[in-house]
């Protein structure tokens, strides 16, 4: 017999027009990914909250408690239920007997305890922590980054990463230096994860005893909501990614007022948001 389980379909809209100044000043349309959290409950229970994009949040509960082994069957699922209004995703499992429910709530629980952090990209399970700390970020303002130290800071990125020119399939992030039209890479970190790259970081800075409030961090990564929030929490007023953004990230950077650059490769950029940091030079006055 064929089970299929009662779904309630709900959807998002999947990408945002936000506008971005290029390299030559223009003001630019872009589009931006969404980004939701989606936090998965199962009979009551709070399991995780998934960082999604929410094209397919019945599937992505669904599959994600069949690949972490927290449902052993289709079967076993009565209903999914989304509720975008709260960001949350409700599955519920179909009646068993007493002794089947307890057999099914240990199991959950032990498979709960011995959940391991992956490399996974998406998977915010410190979401809300972070979002509750986020008002207590404060950035400094009087610094500024030019556009030639941003150009400096691409010539060194170039020269570091060395896993990912011979092997790929990893992430890179920097912190650097913002110098008077330089800029110095101060770590390196590749890792087969961005959020672990960033946190490699984090704590090179502690053990050095490095002060981030004018420095530059540098993600070959995309701008989610959680690296946003990363590097706001390390004081770093600039950030730089050669790949895009999500809404949520850029949301979470305006209201920190973060100075964020991405589809940053060579002399390209986009500048999002802080603007009042960063400085362009003045084109000489050509008189006729």
């Amino acid at each position: 017999m064929s089970y299929r389980p009662e779904i309630t379909h709900a959807s998002r809209p999947l990408t945002f027009a936000v506008e971005a100044i290029n390299e030559r000043g223009e003001m630019v349309p872009t589009a931006i990914a969404g980004e939701n959290p989606l936090t998965l409950y199962v009979d009551k229970r709070e399991i995780v909250t998934l960082m999604t994009l929410g094209q397919a949040p019945e599937a992505l509960a669904i599959g994600y408690l069949r690949n972490q082994r927290l449902v052993s069957s289709i079967a076993d699922i009565a209903a999914v239920q989304v509720d975008w209004e709260t960001d949350s995703v409700v599955v519920t499992t179909r009646k068993a007997t007493a002794g089947q429910e307890r057999a099914r709530a240990k199991g959950m629980t032990d498979r709960m305890k011995k959940r391991t952090v992956t490399t996974g990209c998406g998977q915010g399970t410190v979401f809300g922590d972070l979002m509750e700390e986020i008002d207590q970020v404060k950035l400094r303002d009087d610094v500024r980054l030019s556009e030639q130290t941003h150009y400096a800071l691409m010539d060194q990125v170039r020269q570091h990463e060395t896993i990912y020119k011979s092997a790929g399939a990893v992430h890179g992030c920097a912190l650097a230096t913002n110098e008077n039209g330089a800029s110095r890479i101060l770590n390196f970190v590749e890792d087969v994860g961005r959020h672990n790259a960033v946190d490699a970081i984090a704590g090179q800075m502690w053990l050095d005893d490095i002060d981030g409030s004018d420095k530059i961090f540098y993600t070959t990564g995309r701008l989610t909501s959680e690296m946003v929030i990363k590097a706001a929490q390390m004081a770093i007023p600039f950030l730089v990614s050669r790949s895009g953004l999500t809404q949520m990230g850029y949301t979470i950077a305006q209201k920190i007022g973060i100075t964020m650059l991405g589809r940053a490769t060579g002399k390209h950029y986009l500048l999002f948001t802080g603007k009042q940091r960063f400085v362009k030079p003045v084109s000489p006055i050509v008189v006729a």
